[in-house]
């Protein structure tokens, strides 16, 4: 009896050490999305009291500034994950590919900024791009421009701190993978004629496709949401999915309207992001 206990023990080990994970997703992960959707179909009255479930929450959303909201993040969020994995593969490749002596001192100089908090980067990069910021300083004392250029509180900055804050995430899977390739592959597709160019095109980008795909998946659905960026250097200009719910949760204290959002947005990045995937995952003919 002790032996089918202690059997029965060891078999079930791998349940017992993975269950505080299973509770954590659960407390964590699913409780708060089932606590958003049932606040998205819940009425509320002035003094905050709970009046029964309703639809109106979701009637409410069907109006064009919504729609353009969810699809100004999407396209913001695909834009800045192309153009991470526009920039960050040719890093990568020649980081894990080239260089030998140096790797992990440039791994280090790439990695190092951030490691200093989120927002302490973002706050850096708005005095930075300020009327009264350093870039506008250099510009004026170098004769450049004669009058303090308006960088902060555009579009063009929210992209750009946005494509520094999460180009890591990008670069880290491109490099891990790149790097793991069997370089007798690539030396067998020289010796067999072919050169530099198809030897990439037909053996290392297939090869590195899954890394593609979770670097392109890992920027693009942290963008989407991105409200702290938004909010510090687009100013009132630019309204996103993250800014619009933070609005509602904090500012206008709706939070049936914001967790109603909350859900529609979700559902339309979950549409992206399945898009994204089937895309890249296409077995594309190489020329």
């Amino acid at each position: 009896m002790m032996q089918i206990f202690k059997k029965t023990l060891n078999q079930e080990v791998p349940f017992f050490m993975s269950l505080p994970a299973f509770l954590w997703q659960w407390l964590f992960f699913f409780a708060p999305i089932a606590i958003i959707v049932v606040f998205s179909f819940s009425q509320f009255s002035i003094a905050d009291r709970w009046q029964g479930f309703t639809l109106g929450n979701y009637r409410a959303l069907f109006a064009a500034v919504f729609f353009r909201t969810m699809c100004r993040s999407l396209v913001v969020a695909f834009g800045v994950a192309t153009a991470c994995l526009l920039v960050a593969y040719p890093v990568a490749y020649f980081l894990a590919r080239k260089v030998t002596r140096w790797k992990n001192f440039l791994m280090y100089l790439l990695l190092i900024p951030f490691w200093t908090n989120f927002l302490i980067q973002i706050y850096a990069w708005f005095f930075l791009l300020e009327r009264n910021g350093f870039i506008n300083m250099i510009l004026l004392k170098m004769g450049v421009v004669t009058e303090p250029l308006h960088l902060a509180h555009s579009m063009g900055a929210v992209l750009v701190v946005m494509f520094y804050c999460y180009f890591p995430f990008m670069l880290m899977p491109l490099y891990t993978a790149i790097e793991k390739i069997d370089g007798r592959i690539l030396e067998a597709s020289f010796d067999l004629g072919a050169n530099h160019w198809r030897t990439f095109w037909y053996v290392t980008l297939p090869l590195s496709m899954r890394a593609v795909r979770n670097g392109f998946l890992l920027v693009f659905v942290p963008a989407f949401g991105e409200f702290v960026i938004p909010a510090v250097l687009g100013g009132a200009k630019y309204m996103f999915v993250g800014t619009l719910i933070s609005h509602y949760a904090l500012n206008v204290r709706n939070i049936a309207l914001g967790a109603a959002f909350t859900c529609l947005s979700g559902c339309a990045l979950l549409v992206g992001a399945l898009v994204v995937w089937l895309v890249l995952r296409i077995k594309h003919v190489w020329p």
